[in-house]
């Protein structure tokens, strides 16, 4: 058996009978990296005595078969620090460095008797759409490897889809789960903001940021949340309200649920293809019996103008820490401290990070604060209004995930053509709240088309609960490898 082709949960079922063990099942992953890895370059970081190591330590522990994940080996996008491998974000700036602790997410994972897998590629400190912003090289998109796996966590999604990893573990700042799980056809999805401890995840915006999954279905998707979320005192904005088993009430679906509908938000543009899969989607849904409403999102257009302005605002800040002092990259020739720090960043950082740092500090400086900074969160105040009057006539909104497929390397090198990639998934990050993206069909291209459900906070079941109901309806493995 390929066991690297299998879920999530049936390899851990198998690990848990004792059929298989975790060597056989890192062994199996090594094996298809080693096959497949180079043409997909899913991963910036995979030493395969380490894994191996490490899933002989987890076979030879006492009660394993007992934990959630029982020996499963799991991909962490290199944003999230582990211990006794490098985290670089994908910089130049960071290229040497060993974190000296590891993220509260992945030290759940370990503690679930999951094995870390490797750290896998994406764009630059999580800035960008496409992973093509990567300091390294870029990844591919399994369905056509001429075109981008979406970004930022292109990496975390190009592995699950290629079968290169059992499930992953990405950020989501303004789409980096979900967009990418749309155009690589796999299940991502990111969790109410404060749900999972950003303790070892490397800030990009702090306000938005956020830790989840990648899987190869819905119900894998359960699994890793019921590992991850939960309070931790390490992280200050991590919510302490109990988190149910999410696994649990699965199967019950989208059948007792009311889907919303932003007809509105929808008339900004995106691909014929991606519309009428979607149409077609909610069509489905009716003619399941599921109750389909039309909500007003009447702020949500200027979602990503609002997003810019705060998230390149929060990395201006969040990044002024690399600055060749006491980590990463420093510049060898320079003329003392000012030239140091101008010469360092300078020669570390990528255009695209530099960019959004620039604007940044410009929309915070003196004179410019009130104009941008300020009506962007009075914005973002809004676009949390229009959710929550819309889910007083729902429970979950849905709305397609990406406004295309998955694009050629350099089609989109505009960066307001790659900002607006992002135009559906911006604004449940300004909201705070919990989104899935999961395969809703394919374009006549055969490649993936994605849509998304949102939830209330903290309903991460409901909206889980939903994505399995979706799941079976379009039953898209059956669709994709007819």
């Amino acid at each position: 058996m390929s066991l690297h082709r299998a879920g999530l949960k049936e390899v851990v079922s198998l690990l848990k009978k004792g059929e298989v063990s975790p060597v056989d099942v890192v062994r199996d992953l090594v094996d298809a990296v080693d096959e497949r890895d180079g043409d997909v370059r899913a991963y910036l970081h995979f030493d395969k005595d380490a894994i191996l190591e490490a899933a002989k330590s987890v076979a030879e522990s006492a009660g394993y078969r007992s934990t959630l994940l029982a020996g499963a080996p799991i991909a962490v996008k290199d944003n999230i620090c582990v211990t006794g491998s490098p985290t670089t974000c994908a910089s130049r700036i960071l290229e040497n460095y060993h974190s000296p602790y590891t993220a509260t997410a992945v030290e759940r994972l370990i503690q679930a008797g999951g094995v870390v897998a490797g750290k896998t590629n994406l764009d630059e400190f999580a800035m960008g759409s496409s992973t093509e912003h990567s300091a390294y090289h870029p990844t591919s998109n399994p369905w056509d490897l001429e075109r981008t796996p979406g970004g930022s966590s292109g990496g975390s999604a190009a592995a699950v889809a290629s079968d290169l990893a059992l499930a992953a573990l990405g950020s989501d700042t303004g789409g980096s789960i979900r967009q990418p799980a749309s155009l690589c056809g796999v299940v991502g999805m990111k969790p109410t903001w404060g749900r999972v401890s950003r303790y070892g995840l490397v800030a990009f915006a702090s306000s938005l940021d956020q830790i989840g999954p990648i899987t190869k279905n819905v119900e894998d998707c359960a699994l890793m949340l019921d590992v991850i979320c939960g309070h931790d005192p390490h992280d200050a904005t991590s919510l302490t309200t109990p988190v149910p088993d999410l696994s649990t009430d699965l199967e019950k679906g989208c059948e007792n649920l009311t889907i919303g509908v932003p007809r509105d938000f929808l008339e900004v543009g995106m691909d014929d293809e991606v519309r009428s899969n979607f149409d077609t989607l909610v069509d489905d849904l009716k003619s399941e019996g599921i109750k389909v409403v039309d909500v007003a999102m009447p702020n949500a257009r200027y979602a990503v103008a609002c997003y810019y302005i705060i998230a390149n605002a929060e990395a201006s800040s969040n990044l002024a820490r690399y600055d060749g002092v006491k980590y990463g990259h420093r510049a060898k020739e320079f003329n003392g401290p000012r030239e140091m720090y101008t010469r360092t960043r300078d020669e570390g950082f990528g255009p695209e990070v530099k960019r959004r740092i620039l604007l940044g500090t410009y929309v915070l400086s003196a004179g410019y604060y009130d104009a941008y900074y300020l009506k962007a969160q009075k914005v973002r105040s809004l676009i949390i209004d229009d959710f929550r009057k819309a889910f007083e006539a729902c429970d979950l909104v849905a709305m397609p995930t990406a406004p295309s497929p998955a694009f050629r390397f350099g089609e989109k090198a505009d960066p307001l053509l790659m900002y607006a990639s992002d135009v559906f998934t911006i604004p449940v990050n300004l909201a705070g709240l919990p989104g899935v993206s999961l395969p809703s069909g394919l374009a006549d291209s055969r490649l993936p088309i994605g849509v998304q459900l949102v939830g209330r906070p903290m309903a991460e079941s409901v909206v889980l609960q939903g994505a399995r109901g979706v799941e079976r309806i379009v039953d898209f493995k059956e669709k994709a490898f007819a």
